[in-house]
């Protein structure tokens, strides 16, 4: 009789188990903060990218750090989570910083050229090593800790072509925003500074447009395809 029972004790647990995995909804919201997270780490770049237009460099990088400390600030005394608020004031403090120094707007977006770029090599290369980061970020925020895609070869290939995507996605966003950082520099060397201060400002507005936007389009695919795979590969039920 022990034997009868196992069987119909195992589909029990399966289904159970895939019932309280996050929805693709509730994982990106996670993920992205939601659309006020979205918003609130865009809010100081677009702040900082108005400001230098209308202004200054030294009131822009001003203004745009207490922004992204009013925000921080408001999300604590609302008792929300503030992951995603520390994480954009600690990227802005950087460039701010970098841009006060220098005394060059441009500068204020040089820390995040520089991060996209080694991202999209360790991408890039986690994925030749067949170590996917895509899979290992996956295990973390999504499956718990666990590794078990680790012992299925069609996941490891699913994950692996992913982080090759990723990987190329973001060096090829970081590339455009690197490129327009370098014909703004050399303009300045030209002295012309009326030709350096629209690259400036179209750095800022490339920063805005190839943030967010693909890294939701590719969170979307990552969740949908991985998912997609994972129900498919699922063993059926035991029958006695």
């Amino acid at each position: 009789m022990t034997t009868g029972q196992h069987p119909a004790t195992q589909p029990e647990t399966g289904p159970a188990d895939e019932e309280r995995l996050p929805t693709v909804a509730e994982q990106m919201a996670d993920q992205l903060g939601g659309w006020r997270g979205l918003a609130e780490s865009s809010i100081p770049v677009v702040v900082f990218v108005i400001a230098n237009i209308v202004t200054d460099l030294r009131p822009a990088v001003i203004a745009s750090v207490a922004v992204a400390v009013l925000i921080g600030g408001l999300r604590l005394a609302q008792r929300r989570p503030v992951r995603h608020a520390v994480n954009g004031l600690f990227g802005i403090g950087i460039g701010a910083a970098i841009a006060w120094r220098t005394g060059d707007a441009r500068d204020f977006y040089l820390p995040g050229i520089l991060y996209g770029i080694g991202y999209g090599l360790a991408l890039l290369l986690s994925a030749v090593i067949r170590q996917p980061l895509v899979g290992w970020i996956w295990s973390v925020l999504v499956a718990k800790g666990s590794s078990q895609w680790r012992d299925d070869p069609l996941l490891v290939r699913t994950f692996t072509r992913l982080t090759v995507l990723w990987g190329v996605v973001w060096l090829a966003k970081v590339g455009v925003q690197a490129g327009i950082y370098l014909a703004a520099r050399r303009f300045d060397q030209l002295g012309d500074e009326a030709a350096a201060a629209d690259m400036e400002t179209a750095l800022g507005v490339a920063r805005l447009a190839l943030g967010y936007p693909p890294y939701v389009l590719l969170l979307l695919i990552t969740v949908w395809t991985v998912r997609r795979v994972t129900r498919e590969r699922q063993p059926e039920p035991l029958t006695s």
